[in-house]
């Protein structure tokens, strides 16, 4: 089945340049030069499209300036389109399924619009261990003591191994506690500032159990 295309005069037909343009059977579908590339941007003229439906449930669907052509969704098949492509945004899908079977291409003048850029990566947060009791209290990294950090977001895992104490971390923008009479494991995710000092103690004996760390 086909729709509307501009008529083209026997010579120009004659000197059409060739594309091929496939559908299916998977979901996918494609316009290619004669090399093989992806096209994306054509010089104005006639062009002789070899379209080769290969799907049941697809079809190939090329619409833009002067142009609206498609094959049968129930089809297979293998056509020749011949049209004469100017300025402009052309678009080619699959019907049946044109959210996630489509392409497009830009002929003369015309430019595809510029996609924006990724987004940017999370910044990763790091891990810590904080853990108290019985009888102390530390915070960790791979490990080993903490002492200095570099600023940023860190996801701590702190193990509460007592009844009698609790892990208190305190410093700007972070006030995280564990219930004296917690036991168990809980995470907390803190920013921590740069050029600030945290500490940590267990609230009935700050005196014994406690700590610091230095943000760079």
């Amino acid at each position: 089945m086909a729709g509307v295309a501009a008529l083209l005069p026997n010579a120009a037909c004659a000197q059409a340049r060739q594309l091929n343009a496939t559908v299916g059977p998977g979901f996918t579908i494609s316009l290619s030069n004669p090399d093989g590339s992806r096209v994306t941007h054509l010089d104005a003229g006639a062009y002789a499209i070899v379209v080769n439906d290969r799907g049941f449930e697809h079809n190939f669907h090329l619409m833009g300036p002067g142009v609206d052509m498609f094959t049968g969704v129930e089809e297979i098949e293998t056509v020749t389109w011949t049209v004469n492509l100017v300025d402009g945004i052309y678009t080619f899908q699959c019907d049946p399924h044109s959210t996630m079977m489509r392409g497009q291409f830009a002929v003369g003048t015309a430019q595809l619009p510029t996609p924006p850029p990724p987004p940017a990566p999370k910044p990763r947060v790091k891990t810590l261990v904080a853990t108290v009791g019985p009888g102390a209290i530390s915070l960790t990294s791979g490990g080993r003591k903490v002492t200095s950090l570099k600023a940023g977001r860190y996801r701590i895992t702190v193990r509460d191994r007592s009844h009698m104490h609790n892990f208190h971390l305190l410093g700007p923008g972070v006030n995280k506690k564990t219930a004296v009479a917690f036991h168990g494991t809980v995470t907390w995710t803190v920013t921590l500032k740069k050029g600030k000092t945290y500490r940590y103690d267990s609230d009935p004996q700050k005196a014994k159990l406690k700590g610091s760390f230095r943000v760079t």
